[in-house]
């Protein structure tokens, strides 16, 4: 994967280019920035900024684009709900047929109330607590995928108590690279993640002996923003070894879960090509007679989200120009230095000569930086941008640092458009503190 730092040698594509490269927006000569057949400028008149606009079709076309790809496989798509867990999101993909992969309880709780059933949903997370696998267990849960002896050991406990019987996978750490940023790479020794390949054989008829255990295959993730497919068919082929491995030791292996990671392209490239991927997943997996999951986030919804924002000013001869969104609004570029295209808004602006400025935000941060050096046409105070591709982890990973409230969400599907979260109001903010009777005044 790249994660397009900050500070890159690629040259920024120009606001045409980034546009040109997404089929759901478009630049009109009097609307400005249109998403699907919404301009945007409307969703700011109504909502103010900053504000976050989801694509529903755009979404639904991405599935469609995954399945179709996928479409000759033995496989099920669960969707990656800590990408994006807003309930309208899990129900555009439920209706689509996908099924979902949850990491919490809470994330459970979403997509069960999102209309998802528990058989569909895969439990995957390296810290599951007693408490969270006994509500997986109670409600059907389609697979929990394994993490450490440890794990399994509680699983066992919780589902003889409960008696059940718990489908699980055991997720293995292949300690292959998948290229990926330090912070978002899974599928090294070093990381936490997943039983170590050596130990996975042992583990899995160990797992066949416990009560209230059902082994029905193998897991695997080995990252997020994967863009090159080496990486994936180098996992997958040490999954069908450990598959063949087991088969050969007299286990029962039904299922390879092979996880998600799919990359989309932040710039003007297409990203990761499912189609690729599928051929990834063929060689590794044909004539195995083995069901197949996949969990994708990112890749289904990355591309169909957006932050819009308002200038506020320019300062230092314009070298910094100072949006209404913050760091805590979208994290990824402070946390991962991660490249998001920022497009103005206003058609006009669009075309203009571009120069480099550094966007950043009000947070009393000195990371709250989205672009350094960035090469965009002129800006003024009250103009408008849109900061693209943050469908995925944006949303769901803000916070409110600097007593700044939760932005509202938009969706738009086709030329409608409705509230899915309002603004939080400043005294949201602290409606759930309580101060104690023992505090002065």
């Amino acid at each position: 994967m790249q994660v397009h730092a900050q500070a890159s040698d690629e040259a920024d594509p120009a606001v045409a280019e980034l546009i040109a490269a997404r089929p759901h927006l478009s630049m009109h000569p009097m609307d400005g920035l249109v998403l699907e057949d919404v301009p945007l400028n409307a969703v700011a008149d109504a909502l103010g900024t900053p504000v976050w606009v989801y694509g529903a079709g755009t979404m639904r076309r991405r599935l469609a684009e995954l399945t179709s790809a996928l479409s000759d496989l033995p496989i099920h798509i669960h969707y990656a709900v800590k990408a994006n867990d807003h309930l309208a999101v899990l129900k555009i993909f439920a209706a689509g047929g996908a099924g979902a992969d949850v990491v919490s309880e809470g994330e459970f709780a979403r997509a069960r109330h999102a209309g998802i059933a528990a058989r569909d949903i895969v439990f995957s997370g390296v810290g599951k607590t007693v408490a969270e696998l006994r509500l997986a267990l109670a409600q059907g849960v389609g697979q929990i995928n394994v993490e450490s002896a440890a794990e399994l050991a509680m699983i066992s406990e919780v589902a003889r108590a409960l008696g059940r019987t718990a489908p699980v996978a055991l997720r293995i750490n292949p300690d292959v690279d998948a290229g990926t940023h330090a912070k978002i790479t899974t599928g090294k020794a070093e990381n936490k993640f997943g039983i170590p390949y050596a130990e996975a054989a042992a583990l899995y008829a160990h797992a066949a002996s416990l009560p209230g255990i059902e082994p029905v295959g193998i897991a695997l993730h080995i990252g997020s923003q994967i863009l090159s497919f080496a990486p994936y068919r180098a996992a997958y082929a040490r999954a069908a070894d450990l598959v063949r491995d087991l088969r050969a030791g007299g286990q029962r292996v039904a299922r390879v879960d092979c996880g998600g990671g799919l990359g989309i392209g932040y710039r003007d490239d297409s990203g990761a090509s499912p189609i690729a991927f599928a051929g990834a997943l063929r060689g590794a997996f044909a004539g195995l007679d083995v069901e197949l999951m996949v969990e994708p986030g990112r890749w289904l919804v990355g591309p169909a989200g957006l932050l819009l924002s308002t200038v506020v000013l320019t300062k230092a001869d314009e070298k910094f120009v100072v949006i209404d969104a913050a760091m805590n609004d979208l994290v990824r570029p402070a946390m991962y230095d991660a490249w998001h295209a920022i497009v103005p808004l206003s058609a006009g602006n669009a075309v203009g000569a571009a120069r480099p400025v550094d966007v950043v935000g009000p947070v009393c941060e000195s990371g709250d930086t989205f672009a350094n050096a960035r090469l965009l046409p002129a800006l003024a105070a009250g103009d408008r941008v849109a900061i693209l591709d943050a469908g995925a982890y944006g949303a769901v990973m803000s916070s409110t640092y600097n007593a700044r409230p939760l932005a509202p969400i938009a969706l738009v599907d086709g030329s409608r458009w409705a509230v899915i979260r309002p603004r939080q109001s400043i005294s949201d903010l602290w409606a759930m503190e309580r101060v104690p009777d023992f505090l002065p005044g």
